[in-house]
């Protein structure tokens, strides 16, 4: 939910994945609410039952960050300095739902699954993107990463329209149809019918399968790496 998202990702999320060929840095997005603005406290009427929350593509975005270090040679082979740079690659083809009960947030959770596809991630290179679809992670070969949340903590018992609250979203993460353990860190607003809020974690390429890039006297990718899903997600 980077509800997901949950981050919510929801597969918040999520949430995500993951690393690459070449290229220069993409400026880290800083956390948002959404893909506007971030939430603001509010203190408006209490709100119970339980609710769907569905997310919506075209308001959310689910990226990945991840370190590349350039060496000497990268400079002639391909136009890039030596050094530490940050990568971030991200896309909207993000689907998924979380069924909240409003009276008690720390209560079991519905039905809470949240879909990324992976061979749509965009960074700053073509040459990088198409190296993470057809080679290294073939994400054109296993496009689908999905989160389960299975339950939150340290969620309020209650909740005020408008409030913003900051809460542990635990489940299961799977891409390239392996599964992994992951909680997502997230800070959610419900304003009316409309969640909206921010999930992250951070896990290994390794723990997936997928082998860090380490291309000799040219570049290496760390093993972990982010995910972050800004979302907005709307009752049904």
């Amino acid at each position: 939910m980077k509800l997901i998202l949950a981050k919510i990702v929801p597969s918040l999320l999520l949430s995500i994945a993951l690393a690459a060929c070449s290229g220069q840095s993409s400026p880290t997005p800083e956390p948002t609410a959404s893909v506007g603005e971030a939430p603001s406290q509010g203190s408006g009427e209490a709100v119970s039952g339980q609710r769907i929350f569905v997310i919506v593509p075209a308001e959310s975005k689910a990226s990945y960050l991840v370190d590349e270090e350039f060496f000497a040679s990268a400079l002639d082979k391909l136009g890039i300095a030596a050094g530490l740079v940050d990568v971030v690659g991200s896309t909207q083809e993000i689907e998924g739902q979380i069924t909240l009960n409003l009276d008690n947030l720390g209560d079991a959770l519905g039905e809470n699954t949240f879909t990324v596809k992976m061979n749509t991630l965009r960074t700053d290179r073509n040459d990088r993107d198409k190296w993470i679809r057809e080679n290294g992670p073939r994400f054109n070969e296993y496009p689908l990463a999905t989160f389960t949340a299975t339950s939150i903590e340290g969620a309020p018992v209650s909740y005020r329209d408008g409030d913003e609250v900051s809460f542990k979203l635990v489940g299961d993460l799977t891409v390239r149809e392996v599964t992994q353990p992951a909680t997502f860190d997230v800070t959610a607003q419900l304003a009316g019918d409309t969640l909206t809020g921010v999930a992250t974690t951070r896990t290994l390429m390794s723990g997936f399968g997928i082998e860090p890039p380490n291309f000799a006297n040219t570049l290496t990718v760390a093993d972990e790496f982010g995910i972050e899903v800004q979302f907005t997600a709307r009752a049904q």
